[in-house]
């Protein structure tokens, strides 16, 4: 565990950040920074987005599937142990992961659609891997990244979630951490083993009511803390760029700590860069790849930007963030300062939606490596994938009573392969991607209200 540990501090601490914010600032500067000058069409989009044409996964849904995969416990337990590992400057940091990783979600989401594939039963399943395999020819590459999302998304980080519905119903309930162990697993499996369509309708029927009812509890306790809101966000700036520690207290962290959890637990909350997301906007059937572009952007700047920072904001508000806790037990105490006992029974409640709908996401994204693996071969993958859901929430049902910081050694080592094998085809693939964002742009000034694209082109030879 030392090894990885110190693999870990390496990666995290500075490369991982320098090529994920380089990647996203190559991508801005040459797309014309779309997050900015397109986020108008975010809008148009959702809205075409709304219903399937034939009855498949909509647009909207797969929006929802992913943000609910995004959420999860990155919004919570992500940002708390930042702040409580690198101060009040990783917010900072998470935000400018969240600016460039739009344009990143753009990427990954239009690649998944562009290069996705239809099952027997009118599925698409898509993503990284397929992307790498039809887009960049890179077999090898994708094979890794599939072995790699199985284990880091489908096992651990789905681990997390059950990890952090366990700690805050024990916040609040003497219980041990195994019964809601227990019964979270029983709920995800009814819902996994039903497939893609019933998790997106899952998502799309919950997402949209937790995000709302966070952002606006949180409203609540900005208002209680008003005449604090300006120190608040410049200590928030000057902890971003401290390089000197001082003793103790949050005066203590410095640059390194900010950017190393910053980034990490950006990245974390959002899944811009590692390319995980695209395997859910990959299922969606939109009229146009640019469709879900938008959506993934928009994705991006509602996990990080609005929910991430309402759990940045409560915790530094109420000034919790010394008292020693970490994870969802953190956000609790922040909420409860406001609220009274009201407050964890609400983040018991958030965390349960949360981290539920990331579960039964992050089973899907191992479901998505699984058949990209077998779907050359002479085996079920229906079957495969049944098997795969099984084995996976026996560690799931174990992580309710683990360490919270093993989970997350384990998470950082894993992920940061995935953002290595897939910033490198993004690389590759971003003259495609630029294509498709032009086309889209090309067809609304041409005045068609809703843009086309054929499912039949052959992207490759027409970039060419």
């Amino acid at each position: 565990m030392s090894f990885v540990t110190e693999f870990n501090n390496i990666m995290w601490g500075w490369v991982l950040a320098v090529i994920l914010l380089g990647t996203g600032l190559v991508y801005s500067v040459t797309m014309g920074f779309p997050q900015i000058r397109c986020f108008k069409h975010i809008a148009r989009s959702l809205k075409s987005t709304m219903k399937s044409e034939d009855g498949g996964v909509s647009g909207f849904a797969a929006l929802c599937a992913a943000v609910g995969g995004q959420v999860g416990t990155g919004s919570l337990v992500g940002v708390a142990s930042a702040l409580a590992a690198g101060g009040p400057g990783a917010l900072f940091w998470m935000w400018l992961t969240a600016i460039f990783g739009m344009v990143l979600s753009f990427g990954e989401a239009t690649l998944g659609q562009l290069f996705h594939e239809k099952d027997k039963n009118g599925n698409y399943y898509g993503g990284s891997s397929y992307y790498m395999t039809k887009g960049l020819g890179n077999k090898p590459l994708a094979i890794a990244y599939a072995l790699t999302t199985i284990v880091a998304i489908g096992v651990f980080i789905a681990m997390l979630q059950n990890n952090s519905i366990a700690a805050a119903v024990t916040d609040v309930i003497p219980v041990s951490p195994w019964i809601p162990g227990i019964i979270v697993t029983i709920l995800a499996a009814v819902i996994v083993l039903g497939g893609v369509k019933k998790i997106t309708d899952a998502a799309s029927l919950i997402v949209p009511f937790m995000a709302v009812a966070y952002v606006v509890i949180t409203i609540v306790i900005i208002l209680t803390h008003l005449s604090e809101v300006p120190g608040m966000f410049a200590t928030i700036f000057k902890q971003a760029f401290n390089f000197e520690a001082a003793a103790g207290g949050v005066a203590g962290y410095t640059i390194k700590e900010a950017v190393r959890n910053g980034v990490a637990r950006g990245l974390f909350s959002n899944d811009a860069g590692n390319g995980a997301a695209a395997g859910m906007h990959a299922s969606a059937k939109v009229k146009h790849p640019a469709n879900q572009g938008f959506s993934a952007m928009f994705g991006t700047f509602m996990t990080t930007i609005v929910i991430c920072t309402c759990t940045g904001i409560a915790i530094l508000l109420t000034g919790v963030i010394d008292t020693g806790l970490e994870g969802v037990n953190l956000v609790q105490a922040a909420f409860s300062t406001t609220l009274g006992v009201i407050g964890r029974y609400f983040i018991l409640i958030v965390t349960f939606l949360f981290c539920f709908t990331t579960l039964i996401a992050d089973m899907f994204y191992g479901e998505v490596g699984i058949r990209y693996l077998l779907k050359d071969k002479a085996v079920d993958s229906n079957k495969a994938v049944r098997i795969f859901h099984i084995l996976a929430l026996i560690p799931v049902t174990i992580a309710a009573a683990l360490p919270l910081p093993v989970i997350w050694n384990l998470i950082d080592f894993f992920v940061a392969f995935l953002v290595l094998f897939n910033v490198y085809a993004l690389f590759r693939m971003l003259k495609y991607v630029r294509y498709v964002l032009n086309d889209y742009l090309k067809q609304i000034g041409s005045g068609r209200e809703e843009p086309v694209w054929d499912e039949n082109t052959d992207i490759k030879k027409l970039v060419k």
